[in-house]
């Protein structure tokens, strides 16, 4: 039976973005909550999304909100150091006394950590964020990449 995981996020541009995707392909549930407004966005977001709107405008009140209702974050970033929102999830996550895993490009064997967080804590519901494409470059591939090799990972296991 393979691996499934109810995936948190918001609607960042970047990680969070590709990472609902990821889950709609693999058809994971997810949810999770966005900014007040941007569903109804001059570009809205996928219809298939499942996100809540959030009482204000403020990414950090959607990403304490994601927090709060995943069991443990997993934040993606390319340099050793999150910054901007990638941060704010790390700090929150610390606050909420939730696990947290801050996964960056100059980490060997990345899928293998997220493998062994996920089993460490036996988290079902995973907030998944991180940095955006026009901060971070290629941010978004690498993520999700590093994600379908942990989802390779978990499905090989036995029943």
């Amino acid at each position: 039976m393979p691996f499934k995981i109810v995936i948190i996020t918001g609607a960042q541009m970047g990680v969070e973005r590709a990472s609902l995707d990821w889950a709609l392909k693999h058809e994971f549930p997810h949810g999770g909550w966005c900014p007040k407004g941007l569903l109804g966005a001059a570009e809205p977001l996928d219809p298939r999304y499942k996100l809540k709107e959030g009482e204000t405008e403020n990414v950090l009140e959607a990403v304490g909100s994601n927090v709060r209702d995943a069991e443990a974050t997993l934040v993606f970033t390319i340099a050793p150091k999150a910054a901007g929102t990638a941060q704010k999830a790390v700090s929150a996550a610390r606050k909420q006394k939730k696990p947290v895993l801050h996964v960056h490009r100059g980490i060997l064997g990345v899928s293998e950590k997220i493998v062994g967080f996920i089993d460490k804590y036996y988290v079902r519901r995973l907030h998944v964020t991180g940095s955006g494409d026009t901060d971070e470059p290629g941010i978004s591939d690498w993520a999700i990449g590093e994600l379908e090799k942990a989802k390779g990972i978990l499905d090989r296991r036995p029943d």
